[in-house]
């Protein structure tokens, strides 16, 4: 059986877009592996699987790597992890209130209460200063997001996490490629979760993988995406069914050989429109690359400031009839999500995640994006700045 993919893929659900949020590559390398498994008869923890968790380790610099079947799942894998170590069921996981909101699901998922805390509104991440306030006796981990593939800010993190005894797991699904002072996301903390979704740098199309410099969490993860096996038959951990399966991986081998590529053309992207959002600036917040930090490039955010003559809904609703797609920024999980209502939080409660979601949107820098869609982004933007009267 023989598989024929396209080069690349739109994420949007509309053909008419100029400019999508999202793309997929999938590499002739890619195909030919996929082909290579069917052909093989053996499609779940063979061993592409095993390759491509040993490439994603050197890609990173880390030791080990635990491929597994989504992002949601890598977190909730990694949060499981603490339960070895004295955890107990309810025990509480500090993660930001603005992220994509699997990552509060995995916390519940793994049988943990997340213990949410603001953001700061510039650069979307978990404020370090909040931190400490939400620490509690039952307190056994934190979960910086670097969100939009923006690094949260790891050396106060730290510091409190040190002060506190505390393990850290970045949850680092868009944040492929981004470094901290000289360092990889993805190898600072103790853990570090990616999602593999078909919208990021590195993909399987669906799927995550964990990573990690100590052994004996690498064996409870392999452990825990394995219903808890130990051995042959033995069941030592609550675990998930979360294998990552061998057609995924090859996905995945292919696309680890064109990972610079993807990143340059995404971080070159991301600095051509952060340049380009200079002259709106008195008007809209958006991502800024900092000296210390290189962004791996998920999306392009755009916040409405305070007191504009227009909404977040107004520039939206011109982008999406000129053909610009975009995406809500997310939500503040514990005040916006139904779901999370049981947590008893109210409006008002996390006001700058609050603010980023009610005024914030983003949009696609992918790498199949050209500099003159950007052009036609900043003209839209223009365009639809002088239909409000503003020049």
């Amino acid at each position: 059986m023989k598989i024929d993919t396209a080069k690349s893929a739109t994420l949007s659900a509309k053909a008419k877009y100029k400019v999508p949020f999202g793309t997929v590559s999938v590499t002739p390398k890619a195909r030919q592996l996929i082909n290579q498994a069917l052909d093989s008869n053996w499609l779940t923890r063979g061993k592409f699987v095993q390759e491509f968790e040993e490439e994603f380790a050197a890609l990173f610099g880390v030791k080990h790597a635990v491929a597994v079947s989504s992002g949601t799942d890598a977190d909730a894998l990694a949060c499981a992890v603490l339960y070895d170590h004295g955890a107990k069921r309810a025990d509480e996981i500090i993660v930001p209130a603005l992220t994509f909101v699997a990552t509060g699901n995995a916390v519940l998922q793994a049988g943990f209460t997340p213990v949410f805390v603001d953001v700061r509104r510039e650069t979307l991440n978990i404020d370090p200063e909040r931190i400490e306030a939400a620490i509690t006796p039952k307190t056994r981990a934190i979960m910086p997001v670097h969100l939009m593939g923006k690094p949260a800010e790891m050396d106060a993190i730290l510091r409190i996490a040190k002060k506190h005894k505390l393990p850290v797991i970045e949850d680092a699904a868009e944040a492929h490629g981004a470094e901290y002072k000289g360092s990889k996301i993805g190898a600072i903390g103790d853990m570090a979760a990616f999602s593999l979704y078909a919208a990021h740098i590195v993909t399987t199309i669906e799927g995550g993988i964990v990573i990690t410099n100590d052994a004996a969490t690498a064996e409870a993860l392999r452990s825990l995406r394995n219903h808890g096996i130990v051995g042959k038959f033995e069941f030592r951990r609550i675990g998930f069914s979360a294998k990552m399966n061998e057609l995924e991986a090859a996905v995945g081998l292919g696309n680890i050989k064109i990972f610079s590529r993807i990143l340059g053309k995404r971080r070159r992207n991301l600095l051509y429109l952060i340049d380009k959002f200079k002259r709106f600036e008195k008007h809209f917040i958006t991502v800024q690359e900092e000296p210390h930090e290189k962004i791996g490039p998920h999306a392009f955010s755009i916040i409405v400031r305070e007191k504009e003559p227009f909404t977040k809904d107004e520039f939206v609703a011109y982008l999406d009839r000129s053909g610009v797609d975009s995406r809500n920024l997310f939500y503040s999980i514990p005040t916006q999500c139904p779901s999370y209502a049981f947590l008893g939080k109210k409006i008002g409660d996390f006001p700058e995640a609050e603010y980023c979601s009610n005024n914030g949107t983003h949009i696609g820098i992918h790498q199949d994006i050209e500099l003159k869609q950007l052009d036609y982004v900043a003209q839209v933007t223009e365009d639809f700045l002088r239909s409000k009267g503003i020049k």
